[in-house]
């Protein structure tokens, strides 16, 4: 995928409470800009948008900013994360397309049998295949989960459950249709509430969306292409942002959204259900 900020890129960075031109580099080597509400991260947010009209902005929270050996944030689809402070190498990452592709098998196979809406285009398409198999948990994939909602962005960032919250920006293109490819960005964003049957709850719930290289990475042979530095979504940063969780959500305004609300049961949501077989399926091979 391309780096973003060939364009002038607007931010919010460490030590300024204003919008300055910057780098993507420069964002990531940052500690975050400090916000103190969600109404001020609202409001930026809303200056960001304004300034970068070029870019459709989505965003992810986390308890932690993780690093790269560089020092720079990095959000790496769960496929290609160290276990250790270590790159996986060639070994681990064909188990995980391994995993992964079987994976894929059982979950049509529990497609067909639960008879859920959407089995031609499961299918079809392995992109729509694996945004499930990642939204679910159910094992790694080359995506990265985001939102389009801001308030569950920085409700995610709260639940990591560390004394500080993380809430990343990144930017995309226009985005059209259910999965939205970029051939110059080198990029698609698949909107989850498009490809899951709309009796799922949890994507719906979440505003969720998921960013993969195109054209897709879907074997080991393909990933020897690429340096790891390349398949990492922190190259879509347009801000970082860091919180206080007990003095964040005081505004009644802006509630946090409950971890119970954002992962309904699998009695309430059939496709969570579905997707804890396929999990249990896999481990038990």
């Amino acid at each position: 995928m391309d780096t973003i900020g060939q364009q002038e890129l607007w931010s919010f960075v460490d030590g300024t409470d204003e919008a300055r031109t910057t780098t993507n580099g420069g964002v990531r080597r940052g500690a975050g800009h400090y916000i103190r509400s969600y109404l001020e991260l609202a409001t930026k947010i809303a200056e960001l948008q304004f300034r970068n009209r070029d870019y459709v902005l989505l965003f992810r929270g986390q308890g932690s900013d993780y690093r790269n050996v560089k020092r720079n944030s990095t959000l790496k689809p769960s496929l290609l994360r160290p276990k250790t402070k270590k790159n996986p190498g060639t070994v681990t990452l064909t188990q995980r397309f391994q995993e992964l592709e079987l994976g894929e098998s059982i979950l049509i196979n529990q497609y067909e049998i639960g008879r859920l809406l959407g089995l031609d285009r499961l299918k079809r398409q392995r992109i729509v295949r694996w945004s499930i198999l990642q939204h679910y948990e159910v094992c790694p994939t080359p995506l990265l989960d985001v939102t389009h909602s801001l308030r569950i962005a920085a409700s995610f960032a709260t639940h990591g459950g560390t004394s500080e919250g993380f809430l990343f920006v990144l930017g995309v293109p226009n985005l059209s249709g259910g999965i939205t490819a970029s051939a110059e960005a080198g990029l698609q964003t698949i909107r989850l509430s498009s490809i899951c049957p709309p009796s799922a709850l949890r994507p719906h719930l979440q505003e969720g969306y998921l960013l993969g290289e195109y054209p897709e990475m879907g074997a080991i042979a393909q990933k020897e292409h690429y340096g790891h530095y390349e398949i990492d979504f922190g190259r879509r940063l347009v801000a970082k942002f860091r919180f206080s969780p007990p003095t964040f959500w005081k505004s009644d305004n802006f509630p946090l959204v409950a971890k119970s609300a954002l992962y309904p049961s699998p009695k309430r949501d059939p496709l969570f259900e579905l997707t804890l077989r396929v999990k249990n399926a896999l481990d038990q091979r």
